[in-house]
């Protein structure tokens, strides 16, 4: 009508962000249509968007990588290499990535697990949550935690959260930790959905004990698994602080191997039918457009790769982990990025793609933008492990590190192509492997002349980095 001032136009809504998390899941089998093992639900969503074919964890271990990833800084910036210290003892005034969306105007909440929980001793508690991160948070305690004394457990000296352990349960779906993380993040989309929300599932499996309900047992016959063959040798390969498994596969039986693998399998599948479940909320509830979802592992996991299971070493199926960006300003669809990123880099992406304006200036990372528009960018960027062992462990009970040192550090640098890791600065020794030729890992090439270019470049790459990230 004329003479009527023009009413302002209003502001676009903030991106949501969905933030899922699994434990202890092995990127090989865990993701993108594996041949045996099942994740449709994984599948559909990383149709959706970028997934990272080389995305790498700062820390095989679960509280330093997830201190790490909250706080976008290098574990020997959180000086968090175990898990019991809380990283605000370190860094009291810290902004974690969910802080940051609070400060920037976000309703922030996590169920499960995010930062560390003795999984599962400390299922159903706050174990070490970080208070000041969440608006709300939720803790569910399923039947799971009743049925530990049904476990079969392989391993009876090790505790059942560092066990190889299973059990099919008859219980549904909807009883277990991990159907509740489900329905209480769908819960907090459905009252949350008209305004900007940063929601963090927290999923506790496959993460040992392998306790799932008895349908995705069925979906794997055990006498068709076929478990990884130990080359002659193959523990002798790298020094003997890079392994963490000893004696080999915990001397299981090839059935035992074969049935803890059924267990694990039966583990992705049931994490994954949960994300399937949140997948649907999102669909259902119209917030596909305005969502950005980002999935991922805090590690991965050894199934008998080099003789390891579990994680805690710096070896490839320990330190990659699964990644999948979908969502606003996901631009590329149903495309793979070949590069080297790092869990350092979800905090600067997710900023970026919400236009957060006040984020900290130290984070660590780099935001993927680049490679969520266009996936086979430029990007020189390696990712850095790191591991540390107790000095008087190793190969055998009493060793000693040759500098005297309590811990044995071990930094890795992993390439395009490459990974180059020494232990203790190189006084306990090095690898180098070239991925091109050997991708299970089994010539170490560090004291080959002929690789010397490669190895120096390589550790000066590494060493500029670990400095730069507070390595003293």
């Amino acid at each position: 009508m004329a003479g009527m001032a023009a009413l302002p136009a209003a502001e676009p809504r903030k991106p949501n962000v969905l933030f899922i998390a699994t434990d202890d899941l092995n990127t090989a089998l865990g993701c993108y249509g594996h041949p045996i093992v099942k994740t449709p639900n994984l599948d559909r969503l990383a149709k959706r968007g970028v997934r990272f074919h080389r995305a790498y964890t700062q820390f095989a271990l679960c509280s330093p990588s997830r201190s790490s990833l909250m706080t976008g800084l290098g574990p020997d910036t959180t000086k968090i290499y175990e898990l019991q210290t809380h990283f605000r003892t370190i860094l009291p005034n810290v902004v974690t990535l969910s802080q940051c969306f609070q400060k920037n105007g976000y309703y922030t909440a996590r169920v499960g697990k995010i930062y560390h929980y003795g999984n599962p001793g400390q299922i159903g508690t706050d174990g070490l949550d970080d208070a000041p991160s969440w608006s709300h948070k939720i803790n569910p305690r399923g039947i799971d935690k009743d049925e530990e004394p049904k476990l079969t457990n392989y391993t009876p000296g090790r505790g059942i959260g560092s066990a190889i352990c299973f059990y099919a349960s008859p219980a549904p779906d909807e009883k277990h930790t991990d159907g509740m993380v489900a329905a209480e993040v769908i819960k907090l989309m459905e009252q949350n959905r008209d305004k900007p929300f940063f929601i963090a599932a927290g999923f506790y499996k496959p993460h040992t004990p392998y306790i799932s309900p008895k349908k995705y047992f069925d979906m794997y016959d055990p006498a068709k698994l076929k478990p990884i063959d130990l080359v002659e040798g193959e523990m002798e390969i790298a020094p003997p602080w890079a392994y963490f498994t000893t004696p080999a596969n915990w001397d299981m039986t090839d059935q035992q191997h074969r049935n803890a693998l059924q267990a694990y399998y039966a583990a992705i599948s049931f994490a994954d039918a949960n994300v399937g479940r949140l997948l649907d909320a999102v669909d259902r509830l119209g917030l596909a457009d305005n969502t950005v979802i980002c999935f991922w592992s805090d590690h991965g996991y050894a199934t008998g790769e080099h003789g390891q299971w579990m994680k805690q070493t710096v070896f490839e199926a320990a330190t990659r982990i699964p990644l999948i960006f979908s969502g606003p300003g996901v631009k590329a669809k149903d495309k793979v990025s070949p590069r080297t990123v790092e869990m350092l880099d979800f905090y600067p992406t997710l900023a970026d793609l919400c236009g957060l304006t006040q984020v900290p200036g130290n984070l660590h990372g780099k935001s993927l933008r680049p490679l969520l528009e266009n996936p086979q960018a430029k990007w020189d960027r390696p990712a850095v492990s790191q591991m540390r062992r107790a000095a008087a462990r190793g190969k055998g009970q009493g060793r000693k590190a040759k500098s005297g040192a309590p811990f044995v550090h071990g930094y890795s640098i992993r390439t395009e192509r490459h990974r180059y890791t020494e232990w203790d600065d190189g006084r306990e020794g090095a690898e180098l492997y070239d991925y091109e030729t050997d991708p299970k890992e089994l010539k170490n090439l560090a004291v080959n002349p002929q690789q010397g270019k490669v190895k120096a470049d390589l550790q000066r790459r590494l060493h500029a980095i670990t400095k730069a990230r507070g390595k003293s």
